[in-house]
């Protein structure tokens, strides 16, 4: 049997961290995830999917991700009953997060983080620069070949 889910969407409201009783981690928070699919007006329905992480996947969730930011999940689908404040039986599905990953460069997302994990900026040089090989320090050939196959 096989219980997979992969998303990537936007988180909904800043991931609040929170403790059991015996100490271990726990965040939940919700992701909007954009469906592949428009209406016939072009619009694009979005998806809210609720996403629980525990222990170190929750502390890494609550230290490094806000609201707004690009966020890729990979866990299982999990169903579980409850009663209600009415006494009604009511059913929740959620995403019980195995890992979680930053889906986009720190300065693109609605809101930033000090992550230490966002990709570094990339500047492209001035047009018309130029560069050569000196421009790197010294290069120096090896032989690595001792004449022997490698199987």
């Amino acid at each position: 049997m096989l219980n997979k889910a992969i998303l990537m969407g936007r988180i909904t409201a800043d991931p609040e961290l929170k403790h059991t009783p015996n100490n271990v981690s726990v965040v939940s928070f919700s992701l909007a995830v954009n469906r592949t699919f428009t209406t016939k007006g072009g619009e694009r329905q979005t998806d809210f999917i609720d996403v629980v992480a525990w222990r170190q996947t929750a502390d890494f969730v609550g230290k490094y991700f806000r609201k707004g930011q690009l966020m890729a999940v990979e866990g299982s689908i999990q169903t579980r009953t409850y009663e209600d404040k009415n006494g009604n039986k009511r059913k929740a599905v959620e995403i019980v997060a195995d890992q979680v990953h930053f889906a986009e460069s720190k300065g693109s997302g609605a809101n930033q983080s000090d992550s230490p994990f966002s990709a570094p900026a990339f500047e492209e040089p001035p047009k018309g620069s130029s560069f050569s090989i000196g421009d790197f320090g010294e290069f120096e050939e090896v032989d690595t070949d001792d004449g022997e196959l490698p199987f």
